[in-house]
């Protein structure tokens, strides 16, 4: 279900402005793409290879996602 906070509530969408942020920082104003095609995939292959799996969050105590998600699945499961 769709996240929706009362007009003028803009801490609801401060992660994924942060995400967008970070997208164009770090990769699609460095770059410039001869097709859309080219523009998704170098997309695509930043947030599963870079974002995702190498990339450290503050808000998850300085470790990649996929670190993060790992740890809480190994701790589910010996719980």
């Amino acid at each position: 279900q769709a996240s929706m906070s009362r007009k003028g509530n803009c801490y609801d969408n401060a992660p994924m402005e942060s995400f967008w942020g970070s997208l164009k920082n770090e990769l699609i104003h460095h770059q410039h793409y001869p097709t859309r095609a080219d523009a998704q995939a170098a997309i695509q292959e930043y947030i599963e290879s870079f974002y995702n799996r190498q990339r450290r969050h503050s808000r998850l105590g300085y470790i990649p996602p996929a670190l993060f998600a790992d740890n809480f699945y190994q701790q589910s499961q010996a719980a």
